[in-house]
């Protein structure tokens, strides 16, 4: 009852819904591009783990085939279609790609089967990329309601306080929960620190989990010493709470937290000679590299994930 109050006096409520019937109806259309696309989206903003799960597919699916990463580039200090990393070289910085998109540059940087280019409207992204280059997919980065680019497949990464959270500007839903229906597939994110179940309409879920936790020092090189040393926390994400309680979990010991608006830039922080810090990969990549600045990482598993996008993008045609 009270949603439905909410939604009635939201005007953004309306604006959306409209939008994504518009669409559904045909008003709209969604443009196609020559290679296949599969969106890793969500319905808040931030903090889902959709950057790790474009990461993930991209080293999966990277041993057998070419692929791009196509991304807005979100605040970065650029505009229009700019390469990032064209099959393993980094040809920008992240003033121009963004945090996102540099991030996975740097981590992809060497595999020429990865290619990163970042484009307000996806569509014509996608095809000044397929001027240059021959992937044989696209992966979308924060698509879901970039409707514009048809695509094959919707990925949308949910966590357990989006099934009680309100649409904007009340809360921090992009979309009413009722926009799953056109998600192909869901992902229940961070299911090692809040498992929690959810289905739809018989849609293939699968669940996100965080494992390998490791800190690296500046040089972005395993640290083991850090049992006996205090930490100040310092991260810039959609939902910085989430990193912090990670660390608390993890057992790191934490003396101080510094939390920032998502993709903040960091301009003119200064950290501290005496004082250790520990942040994201995101936000260390912004970061001036200091020797008391480390960096949090981990691995990602999605059991079945890989399978389902080879079995319905590919079928038996490059796999």
């Amino acid at each position: 009852m009270w949603q439905s109050i909410i939604n009635a006096i939201n005007p953004y409520f309306y604006i959306v819904t409209l939008r994504n019937l518009l669409y559904d109806l045909g008003a709209f259309k969604a443009k196609k591009v020559p290679v296949p696309v599969v969106s890793v989206g969500n319905l808040s903003c931030g903090g889902t783990g959709k950057t790790s799960v474009v990461r993930f597919l991209a080293e999966k699916l990277s041993q057998d085939t070419s692929l791009l990463i196509l991304s807005r580039g979100y605040r970065r200090r650029s505009k229009g279609f700019k390469w990032v990393l064209k099959e393993g070289r980094g040809l920008t910085d992240i003033f121009v790609a963004g945090d996102e998109p540099y991030l996975l540059a740097k981590l992809f940087e060497g595999n020429q089967r990865v290619s990163i280019a970042v484009c307000e409207n996806r569509y014509e992204g996608a095809m000044q990329a397929l001027k240059e280059i021959t992937p044989n997919l696209i992966i979308l980065d924060d698509g879901f309601q970039h409707r514009s680019l048809y695509r094959d497949l919707d990925l949308v990464l949910i966590k357990r306080k989006d099934l009680s959270d309100r649409l904007l500007p009340f809360g921090r839903l992009r979309e009413p929960k009722g926009s799953l229906k056109r998600a192909h597939a869901l992902i229940l994110a961070y299911q090692e620190i809040y498992p929690f179940e959810f289905s739809l309409e018989n849609k293939p879920v699968f669940k996100m989990h965080r494992k390998n936790f490791r800190l690296l020092n500046h040089e972005l090189k395993p640290f083991d010493s850090f049992k006996d040393v205090e930490f100040i926390a310092l991260s810039a994400l959609g939902d910085n709470e989430q990193f912090f309680n990670t660390l608390e979990r993890l057992g790191i010991k934490l003396k101080g937290r510094l939390s920032f608006p998502d993709h903040w830039d960091y301009k003119g922080f200064t950290p501290k000679e005496d004082e250790f810090y520990l942040t994201t990969l995101k936000d260390f990549v912004k970061l001036k590299p200091s020797p008391n600045i480390f960096v949090l990482d981990f691995e990602v598993d999605v059991p079945g994930l890989e399978e389902f996008v080879k079995n319905v993008i590919f079928r038996s045609a490059c796999f």
